[in-house]
């Protein structure tokens, strides 16, 4: 049982990283679009899609790996409603981030101001996915 205790706190981890993650990422990406310095603006940008996007994508393809694991250790049956239910999120969470990273070197790219405002609605919109599939996991049975 010790297997299970060991991947259930890393499961945990990985998946409040990732929504703190992409919170502080949004947060961050907001605040210097706001602030009016293209170069701060184009350094963050950069940063996200070269290092923190791909990091976060590691994380969230790690998440269905140890998630299925914890499961199968735990002996409960796949067809359990929260387990269908946030396999069909990730399935939708899948899409969003390549279109939100496509979204993101358009941003890039001077004078194109509506790319700004589309990277936010997929922002947003990976977030609540990541946060309905985070209550789907709390409200699971014990």
């Amino acid at each position: 049982m010790e297997h299970y205790l060991t991947i259930r706190i890393v499961h945990g981890v990985t998946a409040v990283l990732l929504l703190l993650g992409v919170i502080v990422h949004l947060f961050m990406l907001w605040k210097a679009g706001r602030g009016g310095d293209q170069a701060v603006l184009q350094r963050k940008l950069q940063r996200t899609r070269n290092l923190s996007l791909p990091l976060l994508a590691v994380i969230g393809l790690s998440l269905p790996l140890t998630g299925w694991w914890l499961v199968h250790l735990a002996g409960w049956p796949l067809g359990q409603f929260w387990l269908l239910g946030s396999s069909l999120l990730f399935l939708a969470l899948i899409p969003l981030v390549p279109l939100l990273a496509g979204r993101l070197t358009a941003w890039q790219t001077p004078g194109n101001a509506m790319a700004a405002r589309t990277a936010g609605i997929y922002g947003v919109l990976v977030l609540i996915v990541l946060i309905a599939i985070t209550a789907l996991m709390g409200a699971k049975p014990v």
